[in-house]
């Protein structure tokens, strides 16, 4: 098994106490994703981080309410200094929640032969959910750590890993 260690969405513009989209529970999976990247390192598995990066009119921001947020080339965009990626991670940027949308992730995988991705990050029943959703119709073996996933709203949250686990047969851990 090839795997992949996927770091979605730790953002400033999540994390940060006070951030336009701030995801409180974030800073609680800080540690436990550290823990995932040191271990992904360490048996030389990929270490990819999927940041959503918008223009400063994206549609979503009307469409559905967000405030601005992850605008391409501001401090909010950043990945946390906790978790900064170094300069051989690759960095996929996305314009909605799934990390395969329209962005180069399924070439990058099918270049290095992943079949198997571990997915942490923000937020569970958003961009994990959906995230989850593509790797699996596109036939990738996935697991969801629960402790280095965060949730908005936690029955959200819980819907979202029952899902993943018993809809899409992902390995919720």
């Amino acid at each position: 098994m090839n795997d992949a260690l996927l770091i979605i969405d730790m953002l400033n513009d999540f994390v940060l106490p006070g951030a336009p989209l701030e995801v409180p529970e974030t800073r609680t999976i800080i540690d436990n994703i550290r823990k995932q990247v040191d271990k992904a390192r360490k048996g030389n598995r990929p270490v990819i981080y999927v940041c959503d990066s918008h223009t400063e009119d994206d549609p979503e921001f009307s469409r559905m309410g967000w405030p601005p947020h992850a605008v391409r080339g501001t401090h909010g965009a950043s990945v946390i200094n906790e978790l900064a990626p170094v300069e051989t991670d690759p960095i996929i940027e996305k314009t909605s929640y799934s990390a395969f949308h329209q962005t180069g992730l399924e070439g990058l995988l099918q270049s290095r032969n992943i079949d198997h991705l571990t997915l942490t990050g923000c937020v569970t029943n958003i961009c994990i959910f959906y995230t989850a959703y593509d790797a699996v119709i596109r036939g990738y073996d996935v697991t969801v750590p629960s402790d280095c996933v965060a949730d908005l709203d936690a029955g959200d949250g819980s819907f979202a890993r029952k899902q993943m686990s018993e809809v899409l047969g992902v390995k919720v851990v």
